[in-house]
C-alpha cells in the first residue's frame, strides 16, 4: 500500500512541476509591477490551469500527510537497524583502572617525602 501511495505521490509531484512550468507568468503576484493599480478591479476568475494546479497541490499535500502517517506507524515498533538486520553495536570497553601512583596529575603536597623542609 505504501508503495502505491509513494508512486502516486511522485506522479503528482512531476505533474505539478509540469503544470506550473507550462503556465503563463501573469506578473504582479506579489503586488510588484503589472496591473492597472485599481484596487476595485478584483481578481480575475481562475483559469482551468489554475484550477488544475490547485487540485494537484491539494492531492500532493494529502499524499504527503498519508505517507507521514504510514511511516510513523511503522517506525513506532522497531528501529531502522532492527529492520535492516544490523546487529547492535557492542558496548565500549570500560577504561582500565590506573594504579594510585600512576597519575598524570602532580603529586599532592601531603606526602611527607615531598613536603618542604621545616624552617628553623
Amino acid at each position: 500500500m505504501q508503495n502505491v501511495v509513494l508512486i502516486v505521490h511522485l506522479l503528482l509531484a512531476l505533474s505539478l512541476i509540469g503544470v506550473v512550468l507550462v503556465q503563463r507568468s501573469e506578473g504582479g503576484g506579489l503586488g510588484i509591477g503589472g496591473g492597472d493599480g485599481n484596487p476595485q478591479a478584483g481578481r480575475p476568475p481562475l483559469t482551468a490551469m489554475a484550477k488544475l494546479t490547485w487540485g494537484l497541490a491539494i492531492a500532493f499535500i494529502c499524499t504527503s500527510l498519508f505517507l507521514t502517517v504510514l511511516a510513523a506507524q511503522q517506525s513506532a515498533s522497531t528501529s531502522v537497524l532492527d529492520r535492516l538486520g544490523v546487529p547492535a553495536p557492542a558496548e565500549a570497553p570500560a577504561a582500565p583502572e590506573l594504579p594510585a601512583g600512576d597519575s598524570l596529575l602532580p603529586p599532592s603536597l601531603t606526602d611527607d617525602s615531598l613536603a618542604p623542609p621545616p624552617a628553623d
